[in-house]
């Protein structure tokens, strides 16, 4: 072992998030030095690439529980992760061993320094060298018959844009990122769109015909073909309750309509589930994939994606819910509205990111504003956090009345408070604990729950 090499897991842990004060550096041109390096590992991967603005991580969910259900070995790439760095690279649903990634670690840097010291492209960020780790760790040591490989913003200009896919997929498009993405709808899907390659068929879950457009030019461009909700494949959400819904899927690939029950709420979840199937339907008859219709049953019912509507505590009833945008914002207040009693009296606690528009997320949930009965707003230890008086003014600036707003100075306090007081509480009584994913995954360590994964 040479001097330079970390013998300790955490220091190489410590000089991945020492890349961090690089920031954000769009453009492949790192990415493709290195691989070319290593001899591009990622051309002897089977990819199926997975952009959005919100769906992505649930998406990605299913495609890896299915394809596992049915006997296949799967990678699973996503971000950001939730208590653990590890979560980001899985392996049939297991995290990447400390070993491994220690050792894909000494075997990366010496060429992120090199790329640093030698090339007019400056250093690798981190989300490139975890990305190029992931790579590694897919194509030399795990080897699995596929990889479900999650955009990390945007698409044209993402680290991950540097993989031949078998099949590209675009959940949808929200305003998000637009400091990087750019400021219109139309510009992000423009981005987003970036990962659409010549000849690889295209699943989309996007329905607005503008934004479609665009996805249909490149496609045209690319000599792809184009899948759409509601045109080639279509969902319907039968019935739904807390913790359980009943969904109807039919595609141009199957003869009849196919029911499936999710564990998962929200009319969205159905919408990422009918992507997901879509993408499989390609899987099968294309690429020549076996997965029985009760393996795709199976995996679809067993999927779980954590901070996506997760009940935490069933008594006193407590949801988490990583809505940090106001796409995300929106299909909460949806799903609340059909899964939680028609009297029922909700409590929110609120975190969120400074660079969000907060005002905007905090409109989208006055639908709820009957069944409200007190809005917590809370700051938490993270770089981007906006304060708790910054919350509290977005909220008010949004017409919720300062009766039932208020800052809470500890939100961990706050929490051991309110399940204490409500231990006794009325079915109806819930608190939804919503914003920044990172706010969630800190939240949902205050819980014992399993770690599993998220990405926002």
């Amino acid at each position: 072992m040479s001097g330079g090499e970390f013998v300790e897991y955490n220091q190489g842990l410590d000089w991945i998030h020492s890349l961090l004060r690089f920031g954000q550096k769009p453009g492949l041109e790192r990415m493709n030095w290195i691989l070319e390096e290593l001899d591009h590992p990622e051309r002897r991967i089977p990819f199926i690439h997975v952009a959005g603005t919100n769906g992505k991580g649930s998406t990605c969910a299913f495609l890896t529980q299915m394809l596992i259900e049915a006997g296949y070995s799967v990678g699973t790439f996503t971000s950001p992760y939730l208590v653990d760095f590890r979560e980001r690279i899985r392996y049939n649903g297991q995290m990447i061993p400390e070993t491994d990634l220690l050792a894909l670690i000494n075997d990366i840097k010496p060429l992120v320094d090199r790329c640093e010291q030698e090339t007019d492209y400056g250093s690798p960020t981190e989300f490139e060298v975890v990305t190029l780790i992931a790579i590694l760790y897919y194509a030399k040591v795990a080897r699995p018959a596929v990889v479900v490989w999650e955009t990390g913003l945007g698409g044209r200009l993402d680290s991950t844009n540097v993989v031949l896919p078998l099949i590209s997929v675009i959940t949808n498009i929200g305003m998000d990122h637009t400091q990087v993405l750019g400021e219109s709808l139309e510009d992000i899907a423009r981005e987003k769109a970036g990962i659409i390659k010549p000849g690889v068929p295209v699943v989309t879950g996007e329905k607005r015909p503008e934004l479609l457009a665009l996805f249909a030019e490149r496609a045209a461009q690319t000599r792809s073909t184009l899948y759409q909700l509601g045109d080639q494949f279509d969902v319907r959400q039968v019935e739904e309750r807390l913790g359980e819904q009943v969904m109807e899927y039919r595609s141009i690939h199957r003869r009849h309509p196919s029911s499936y029950r999710l564990t998962m709420n929200g009319k969205h979840q159905t919408e990422n589930a009918a992507v997901a199937l879509m993408t499989i339907d390609l899987l099968r008859n294309y690429y020549s994939y076996l997965l029985e219709e009760e393996e795709i049953s199976r995996g679809l019912q067993q999927t779980r994606w954590p901070g996506r509507l997760e009940v935490v505590s069933p008594w006193p009833l407590v949801i988490l819910d990583g809505a940090h945008n106001q796409e995300g914002m929106e299909a909460l207040v949806s799903s609340l509205d059909n899964v939680l009693p028609k009297e029922g009296r909700l409590h929110i606690l609120f975190s969120g990111l400074s660079d969000k528009p907060l005002k905007e997320m905090a409109e989208k949930l006055l639908p709820l504003s009957r069944h409200v009965q007190s809005l917590n707003m809370a700051t938490f230890a993270f770089p981007r956090a906006a304060d708790a008086t910054t919350l509290y003014e977005a909220f008010r600036a949004a017409g919720w009345d300062e009766d039932r707003v208020r800052s809470v100075a500890d939100w961990r306090a706050f929490l051991r408070e309110w399940m204490k007081t409500n231990q006794q509480a009325k079915a109806d009584d819930c608190l939804v604990v919503c914003g920044s994913l990172y706010f969630i995954a800190q939240v949902r360590a205050f819980f014992p729950t399993t770690v599993e994964e998220a990405g926002e």
